[in-house]
């Protein structure tokens, strides 16, 4: 899905990159300075968001990692529910800074050394996306149906 959505703003933007890397475009308009400046604000507001995330998803991580490993679980059952629950919290962060990354790139100053750079930001943290999913879920995504299939054979083994 992230894929399709970079692909889709290159797209969006490569006209505009075009434009202003060949001098074609001209001065900028009110307008034009206006919706910049608002999307540059909305970009940042996204990446607040993002960062408040992770940062809330880290504390909210460790606390029930400790009330777990206390009270509840245990330290080992509680030890890996805090990677999982990090790590969705990093990972829903992680999809905001991206988003954040694409409005402030390609609405604001579309070039292609900037699509450049949007380009490896996204692939970076795709594939620190990518890595986390793997992590938390324990088998690769290709494998989801395989694994989901195993634990229901396995809990109508145990009812009988």
């Amino acid at each position: 899905m992230l894929h399709l959505v970079l692909l889709a703003s290159l797209i969006l933007a490569a006209p505009g990159a075009l434009a202003a890397e060949a001098g074609l475009s001209k001065e900028l308009g009110p307008t034009r300075e206006a919706i910049d400046a608002a999307m540059h604000w909305i970009a940042t507001g996204i990446e607040v968001v993002g960062v408040g995330i992770i940062v809330i998803g880290a504390a909210a991580a460790s606390v029930v990692f400790v009330y777990g490993g206390l009270v509840t679980v245990g330290w080992p059952a509680a030890f890996h529910r805090y990677r999982a629950n990090l790590g969705r919290g990093i990972l829903l962060g992680l999809e905001l800074l991206v988003a954040a990354d694409i409005i402030g790139t390609v609405a604001v100053t579309p070039s292609f050394e900037n699509l450049a750079i949007l380009g490896l930001i996204v692939l970076i943290r795709t594939f620190m996306s990518f890595s986390l999913e793997v992590e938390i879920e324990g088998h690769w995504p290709w494998r989801r149906s395989e694994v989901e299939g195993s634990a229901e054979q396995q809990g109508r083994t145990e009812r009988l």
